[in-house]
């Protein structure tokens, strides 16, 4: 029997974090939960998920530094990340997608998700 895969839900909405947790459990997933970016890292080093979503506007540290942070570090930037945001600029999926200094997100989602194309995607990056 294979082993459970464990994807970090990182949002800081209690209905996202629920939604989430649901569809991906119900599909075979053991889920982790973060509410920010701290826990964010803390939670991707202790629990070595095989993918994280993030979250990108939430308190006490934001999406975006702690998906710079996930990038640079060595133990933890092979992890596919996939943004789900509901953050209202038509131009912030390019402008994460062209950074210079850091690798694109593997997937990007804007709330409300589409639970069929996400779920398709975790599958995908998850193997």
């Amino acid at each position: 029997m294979s082993e459970t895969k464990k994807i970090l839900v990182v949002d800081d909405e209690e209905d996202i974090v629920q939604f989430l947790s649901v569809l991906l459990e119900d599909n075979g997933y053991e889920v982790v939960v973060a509410r920010n970016g701290i826990e964010a890292l803390e939670k991707a080093r202790a629990d070595a998920p095989a993918l994280i979503s993030l979250d990108i506007t939430m308190p006490e540290q934001s999406g975006v530094k702690a998906y710079k942070e996930l990038r640079n570090d060595d133990d933890l930037k092979s992890i596919p990340i996939v943004i789900v945001t509901g953050y209202e600029d038509p131009n912030f999926e390019k402008f994460i997608k062209t950074r210079r200094t850091i690798e694109p997100p593997d997937a990007f989602f804007e709330k409300p998700i589409q639970k069929d194309e996400f779920l398709a995607k975790v599958k995908d990056l998850t193997g």
